[in-house]
C-alpha cells in the first residue's frame, strides 16, 4: 500500500511538474504541441497539456554580450593586424530564434568576425586607430541587417583591440622616432630663425637709435652754433652802431683815435715785454718821431679833456 501510494505521487507529481510552468521575467519559453510551434510562453504562470505539451526553448530576453576571439585582418595598406571585440545583441522575437538560426550566438560571433575583417580591409592601418568610432558602426549596421530574421536586434560592438604585427610595430616605432626627430629639427630650426629675426630687428633698431641721436646731436650743434653766431652779430651789430654813434657825436673822432692810440700803446708794451728782440714798427725807428708822436697823443687828450 505504502509502495502504491509513493508511486501514486510521483505520478502527480510528474503530471504537475509538467502541467504547471512558471516563466521567470528575463526569459521567454518556446513551447511545442506534438513536435509544432504553439505558443511563446512569456513571464508568469502557465497551464501545460502533459505528455502533448513540453518546453522546446528557453531564450534570454536580456542584452548579451559576446566575446569575438581575436583574429589577423589585412588592412587597405596591406598590413596585418590583429583585432577583437565585443558584441551586444537582444532576442526580439523567440520564435525567430527558434527555428530560424540553429544557434544565434555562434552565427552572431562568425558573422561579427566576418564583417569586422571585411571593414578593416576597406581601411588603411591608421585609419583603424583614428575612424573606431566609425568602423563600430558599420559593423553594426552590417550584422544587424544580416541578423534580423534571426529574431536578433544587434544593439552595439566595440573594438576592443587593434595589434598589428611585431614587425609592424617595429616599423612604427621607427617611423615616428623619425617624426619625432624631424618635428625637433623644425622647431629648432624655426626657434633659430626667430632668433636671427629678433637679433637683426634689434640691430637694427640699434642703428636707427644711434642714427637718430647722432642727427639730433649735430642739430642741437648746429642750432647752438647758429644761436651763437646770431648772438655775436646781434652783439657786433650793436657794437658797432655804438662805434657809429659815438663818431657821430662831437668830439667822437677825436676819442675814438685815442683809444686806439692807447690800445696801440698798450700792446706795443706787451709785445716789447714778452720779446726777447727789441721790435718797433718803421714808423717808430725814428726816436724823433716817437715824440714827436707822442706829444701830439698829449696834446689830442688835453684837447679832448678841455
Amino acid at each position: 500500500m505504502l509502495t502504491f501510494l509513493t508511486f501514486t505521487f510521483l505520478i502527480l507529481l510528474f503530471v504537475a511538474y509538467n502541467t504547471i510552468k512558471i516563466v521567470p521575467m528575463r526569459e521567454n519559453f518556446v513551447v511545442e504541441r506534438l513536435g509544432k510551434f504553439r505558443a511563446v510562453l512569456t513571464p508568469g504562470l502557465h497551464i501545460l497539456i502533459p505528455f502533448f505539451d513540453r518546453i522546446a526553448y528557453r531564450h534570454e530576453m536580456r542584452e548579451q554580450v559576446f566575446d569575438i576571439p581575436s583574429q589577423s585582418c589585412i588592412s587597405q595598406d596591406n598590413i596585418q593586424i590583429e583585432v577583437d571585440g565585443l558584441v551586444y545583441l537582444k532576442v526580439n522575437d523567440p520564435q525567430k530564434a527558434s527555428y530560424g538560426i540553429g544557434n544565434y550566438r555562434l552565427a552572431a560571433i562568425n558573422l561579427a568576425q566576418t564583417t569586422m575583417r571585411s571593414e578593416v580591409g576597406k581601411l588603411r592601418l591608421s585609419q583603424t586607430f583614428s575612424e573606431r568610432e566609425s568602423l563600430n558602426e558599420k559593423i553594426v549596421k552590417e550584422i544587424d541587417s544580416a541578423s534580423e530574421p534571426w529574431g536578433m536586434k544587434v544593439l552595439r560592438y566595440e573594438v576592443m583591440n587593434i595589434k598589428p604585427s611585431a614587425n609592424v610595430v617595429t616599423t612604427l616605432e621607427k617611423q615616428m622616432e623619425a617624426e619625432r626627430e624631424k618635428r625637433a629639427e623644425i622647431t629648432l630650426a624655426q626657434a633659430q630663425k626667430e632668433s636671427n629675426v629678433l637679433t637683426s630687428e634689434g640691430d637694427r633698431q640699434e642703428a636707427i637709435n644711434i642714427s637718430e641721436g647722432e642727427k639730433q646731436k649735430r642739430v642741437n650743434i648746429a642750432i647752438g652754433r647758429a644761436r651763437e653766431i646770431e648772438l655775436l652779430a646781434d652783439a657786433t651789430s650793436k657794437g658797432i652802431n655804438l662805434i657809429s654813434e659815438a663818431i657821430q657825436a662831437p668830439g667822437g673822432d677825436k676819442a675814438i683815435k685815442m683809444r686806439l692810440m692807447e690800445k696801440f700803446i698798450h700792446e706795443i708794451g706787451d709785445i716789447l715785454g714778452e720779446a726777447k728782440v727789441a721790435i718797433l714798427p718803421n714808423e717808430m725807428a725814428n726816436i724823433r718821431g716817437v715824440f714827436q708822436g707822442v706829444e701830439k697823443v698829449t696834446t689830442t687828450v688835453k684837447g679832448s679833456k678841455q
